[in-house]
């Protein structure tokens, strides 16, 4: 079959939800992906950053092959051999009393928000059904219909009302509008993502993610870390909170404990290297034993297979020093990007932290030259997507080379710089 019969086989008979670049992929292995026409590309999305350990990781796969040749799934009706080491070996590393495993992002996400109305009931005193949860504007936290109730974005929430209440969206990167959202005593938690992925590889000002937390200490309201997208060595460190403490995040990384500290984490995406839909939520027995047996759960959440690869998953990170890796090569990426097309006309700004990085585009959100772009860098062997129109987010696997980083940064700019948006 060639490119196009595949492609004509997912529009006749998949769901119409997607818009991908015309480029069918087969086969994956570190940082490269091939289409089925045998071309290789470097993959600079990463799936969203789900696969920061490189495709196919050796050590990963062979979790996920010898867990499900033992045993596949059992249900949380009983216990299994893996989940606990999981959850041990996962409070131990992040520094929190108890894990919650889920499979997606966006059931982390919902785990987290019902957890912060439990609390705010059963903790704090909330009068029933007047629990609030403060999120930031231009987040994206998943595409349930209660995640969609509070994004930003028409795309995500027009046409799939009523919203649930009990939301209150404020400006990213605004303490005084938190603090005035703080001022009523019926917030449970604010739920904010450290750096705005989907929203572009927005990067907050210094002290807004720190300033966040102190503040919702003070108030007695949850501060909740979205690091679905962000966390697992991605931006340099294993979570992003790490570049908003003292140490800009470069020497606490085997400490979580010195991070700003979030009372709920979300974990997801990179937690498997991409290889298994696993997700957590993390938080001290204060919170997380608030929900009761019967009040959550699912029936894949915690299995066998998720809780093996997962461990593998987070040691390979810390055994290959890619948060270390992350770091430095994100400061190249950008440097040599800024010094190569920095002035180019079509560059408006270049931004990000460790390997999580985005270019806006100086156009206008409606224009299809980012994806034309894109398109020209798939020619030129590089694989990225935009997001919001108007910017191409940069997110390749954590195991590349210096000299793999330096083949991939000379084909992205060889492709702006011959680009023609005729």
């Amino acid at each position: 079959m060639k490119p196009h019969d595949y492609i004509a086989l997912e529009d006749q008979y998949g769901a119409h939800n997607y818009h991908p670049l015309p480029v069918v992929l087969t086969r994956g292995e570190g940082p490269y992906v091939w289409d089925v026409e045998g071309n290789r590309y470097f993959d600079f999305l990463s799936a969203y950053s789900a696969v920061n350990q490189g495709h196919s990781h050796p050590r990963i796969v062979g979790a996920l092959v010898d867990q499900a040749r033992t045993l596949a799934l059992t249900s949380r009706a009983f216990y299994n051999d893996q989940l606990g080491a999981m959850e041990e070996a996962m409070a131990t590393r992040f520094g929190y009393d108890k894990v919650l495993a889920m499979n997606s992002g966006a059931e982390a996400v919902e785990t987290a928000l019902k957890l912060a109305r439990r609390w705010a009931y059963d903790v704090k005193g909330v009068a029933k059904d007047q629990a609030v949860i403060v999120v930031a504007s231009q987040n994206f936290h998943g595409r349930t219909s209660t995640i969609v109730s509070f994004s930003s974005d028409p795309d995500s929430y027009g046409g799939f009302g009523p919203a649930m209440p009990g939301f209150q969206i404020i400006p990213y990167d605004d303490l005084s509008a938190l603090d005035q959202a703080l001022a009523n005593p019926n917030v449970a938690a604010f739920m904010v993502e450290p750096i705005q992925g989907e929203a572009g590889v927005f990067v907050p000002s210094d002290g807004y993610i720190s300033g966040a937390a102190v503040r919702c200490r003070a108030a007695n309201v949850l501060f909740m870390a979205d690091e679905i997208q962000t966390g697992i060595g991605r931006t340099g460190s294993w979570l992003a909170t790490c570049g908003a403490c003292s140490c800009a995040g470069g020497r606490c990384e085997r400490d979580p404990k010195t991070y700003v500290r979030a009372d709920v984490l979300i974990l997801g995406k990179a937690l498997s290297g991409g290889v298994y839909p696993i997700s957590a939520v993390l938080a001290d027995d204060e919170i997380m034993l608030c929900i009761k047996p019967g009040q959550h759960g699912s029936t894949f959440g915690g299995n066998p297979i998720a809780a093996r690869v997962a461990q593998v998953a987070l040691q390979v990170v810390e055994d290959e020093q890619l948060m270390q890796r992350a770091r430095r090569q994100g400061a190249l990426f950008r440097a040599k990007l800024k010094d190569e097309l920095g002035q180019h006309p079509l560059v408006a700004q270049i931004r990000g932290r460790g390997l999580l990085n985005a270019v806006v585009i100086n156009t206008p959100q409606d224009s299809h030259v980012a994806w034309d772009l894109c398109v020209a860098m798939a020619k030129a062997g590089v694989l990225a997507k935009p997001t919001h129109g108007n910017i191409i987010r940069f997110a390749p696997p954590l195991v590349l080379s210096d000299a793999e980083l330096d083949e991939a940064l000379a084909r992205i700019v060889g492709a702006v710089k011959n680009f023609s948006a005729a």
